[in-house]
């Protein structure tokens, strides 16, 4: 045991350890503990998951507080998720047994009496979610001023999951809205799995507060790894590729069914998908239905009926999941998990990799892929889901690399959220001291006073703000109606979703709405519609066998150019890694075979036609999707394009150009890279985020140039081209 850690922690969490028999502290632990108790910075605790982050935090974080109790809430812990909260709050709850510091979970589910008795006592730990803490500051901001007066720490759990997102810059608006409400200046403890150092990170966690940032704990998880990937290929002959197919899924039957295992998918679908044809083999094969689904669209009941079976039944337990099982929610031990076809990110690697091995402090991972080659396009003949995971594993292997995140730099959706929350708060502001309060919030950094002013003028001409003779703003009569309404505290975009109900109550929703007598599959169970509620949006379903599996919307997520210059290198190189199955290593060297014979290693252009030709830069899906709006829209007439397609790997041009006037032109390229005419036609305001119908066309337009786009990177690439 590390004495000096261990004698420095208040007595009921030496009493804590003792009863957990722990033998001794690891070294996030220690290090968390000289940063917590002797500095005063803020802390980012970045190790891997199930790596005691949060005792490393909290040990510290308690300690500190009873040896100067705080005369109001001393801690507030920010969780993503519901169920975070709550699995956090029996955590928490056993730790604080013996030490009179009491622990409130405060989020939509939780009991009006349970709130009523936190603000009462105003005291120790309360746990809260980005939207409840919204509307505590919106609706009760007396109460706020109350709990948060003498707040000394407030924790941010997954952090990694809120950075670069609306809901992680609400979260900055939120902390620097309770630091000025209540003149206190609490510390920030961040806590990740997936964060390896980054400067942007530690920006993040301290944006607006005068504390600097540092971070402990980044490559101090021992945990070992074991990693393999096989990979199916279908032939085109239909009765070869049942065949395959038969032999993909006995595959993943024979890697899961003995095993507590998570199936990582990258969309609801392929997680209903591969649990219906688990459930379909082991009904083959009179063995025990031990398979479940959890993903955005399954009901909080039966998610939580996955998240009990993993953490608690004794024998083998199946889950398919989504984003949904990536981050903490205690699951228990599990053996292993498989990835089905490849993870966006190294960042979701490493969460998904992190959730097995906690007693055996081995996390082991498989990546299955199944690879349909089609030959309308030489691109199309290679296995990018099986270089993907390649790439990703390399890349973490080789340098523990992580994709950096990056902030919106013109978030004019939560500016407009965050001015009628501020005027739900204080009533009437003036024109100066309602910039005052949005303006100097972390977010809105680099959003001018002029942008500013043009997004007031719009929200007052449609009633979202009123002026008052006194000169003062309030909210207006539509702006009221839209702050009232319960989903104002969340700024993600929420689906309209049907709700599916059997006789025994909801088991989930859906996108769209089935007709009466179709037969569907959500949450592992066969549906057959038998009414729709229109009026309500309720399917009432009975269960069947047979089945189809439903689409969802959706997508999943940029890939970053690192990784798509890694597959290159992957398809350059000889290396036969050593985690790869027999049927990997033949896909993977058929696909280098290829490459290399086609040439299209060797150039980013190929020709196709005397006027047309892929390019295949190599770089990332946002910096290809700015080349292609580039070409359609700022370029089309200087280059005579007549058309531009292709998915996330490579595109397809047509122009009145030859292919060599084509590249002497783009090597003298010259563009205002701050006009959004060069990637959006002169008629396009896109609405993508939640509250973008707020903005004003020319702020939007701005918006999607800076948050959706990076015309330096794309204009490099397009003027480094050569034949």
């Amino acid at each position: 045991m590390s004495r000096s850690a261990f004698e420095r922690y208040a007595p009921f969490i030496q009493e804590y350890i003792y009863r957990k028999n722990w033998t001794d502290l690891r070294e996030v632990q220690v290090d968390a503990c000289e940063a917590i108790l002797d500095t005063d910075n803020h802390v980012i605790v970045a190790s891997g998951t199930a790596s005691g982050k949060t005792e490393a935090a909290f040990f510290p974080i308690l300690t500190a507080l009873q040896q100067n109790p705080s005369n109001t809430i001393g801690v507030m812990y920010i969780g993503p998720l519901k169920a975070l909260i709550n699995d956090q709050f029996q955590r928490l709850s056993n730790l604080l047994e013996d030490s009179y510091i009491p622990v409130w979970p405060w989020h939509g589910d939780i009991s009006q009496s349970i709130k009523k008795r936190a603000l009462k006592e105003a005291q120790g730990i309360l746990q809260i979610t980005p939207e409840s803490l919204e509307a505590l500051l919106m609706r009760h901001p007396g109460d706020a001023v109350r709990l948060f007066s003498d707040l000394r720490f407030i924790v941010i759990d997954e952090i990694h999951a809120l950075m670069g997102t609306d809901r992680g810059l609400q979260v900055m608006c939120l902390i620097s809205r309770v630091e000025k409400m209540t003149n206190c200046s609490p510390r920030r403890i961040g806590l990740s799995a997936t964060l390896n150092g980054y400067a942007p990170a530690l920006e993040f966690l301290s944006a607006g507060s005068k504390r600097k940032a540092i971070s402990v704990g980044i490559g101090s998880n021992k945990r070992t790894i074991s990693l393999c990937a096989e990979s199916f290929m279908l032939p085109e002959d239909e009765k070869k590729a049942q065949a395959i197919l038969e032999e993909y899924n006995q595959f993943l039957y024979e890697n899961c069914h003995n095993k507590k295992c998570l199936i990582f998918t990258n969309s609801r679908k392929g997680a209903e998908k591969v649990i219906a044809s688990m459930k379909e083999l082991a009904s083959q094969k009179q063995e025990r239905d031990i398979f479940y689904v959890h993903h955005g669209s399954v009901s909080a009941e039966l998610r939580h009926e996955a998240e009990t079976a993993l953490r608690d039944n004794n024998g083998p337990t199946v889950a398919a999941a989504t984003l949904t099982l990536e981050l903490g929610i205690d699951i228990g031990d599990l053996d292993s998990t498989i990835q089905v076809g490849a993870p966006y990110s190294c960042a979701s690697f490493v969460q998904r990799l992190g959730r097995s091995g906690r007693r055996t402090e081995k996390s082991q991972m498989m990546f299955v892929d199944l690879f349909e080659q089609s030959y309308d396009t030489p691109f199309n003949m290679l296995p990018w889901s099986l270089l993907r995971s390649i790439a990703i594993v390399q890349l973490y292997l080789e340098t523990r690399w992580v994709e950096p995140f990056s902030l919106k730099t013109k978030p004019f959706s939560l500016l407009a959220h965050q001015t009628l929350s501020t005027l739900m708060t204080y009533g009437e502001l003036s024109p100066v001291d309602l910039a005052r309060n949005t303006m100097t919030l972390p977010a809105f950094s680099q959003v001018t006073q002029e942008e500013y002013r043009l997004l007031l003028q719009n929200m007052l001409a449609e009633d979202y703000l009123q002026r008052m003779d006194s000169g003062g703003i309030i909210l207006g009569l539509t702006g009221e109606r839209i702050a009232n309404h319960y989903s104002f505290y969340a700024v993600f975009q929420s689906e309209e979703a049907y709700h599916v109900h059997t006789q025994n109550g909801e088991i989930g929703t859906l996108d769209s709405c089935p007709s009466v007598e179709e037969v569907f599959v959500l949450a592992g169970r066969c549906c057959k519609v038998q009414s729709v509620d229109e009026e309500r949006k309720i399917i009432y379903v009975h269960l069947v066998k047979n089945s189809r599996i439903p689409h969802w919307s959706g997508s999943g997520g940029d890939i970053h150019a690192k990784i798509v210059q890694r597959i290159k290198t992957v398809l350059l190189e000889d290396t036969v890694y050593s985690y790869l199955q027999p049927g990997a290593v033949k896909v993977l060297s058929q696909a280098r075979q290829f490459a290399k014979e086609s040439g299209l290693l060797n150039t980013d252009i190929i020709p196709l036609e005397e006027n047309s030709f892929y390019l295949c830069p190599w770089t990332g899906t946002k910096e290809l999707a700015t080349i292609k709006n580039l070409l359609l829209y700022g370029l089309k007439n200087e280059f005579e394009v007549n058309n531009v397609a292709g998915g996330e790997n490579y595109l397809k041009i047509t122009t009145g150009l030859s292919i060599d006037d084509f590249i002497k032109k783009l090597q003298k390229l010259n563009l205002d890279a701050h006009n959004p005419s060069i990637v959006l036609p002169a008629e396009q305001a896109p609405k993508i985020d939640k509250y973008d119908y707020m903005v004003p066309d020319l702020l939007l337009r701005r918006a999607a140039l800076s948050n959706q786009f990076d015309v330096p990177s794309a204009m490099k690439i397009l003027k480094a081209l050569s034949l």
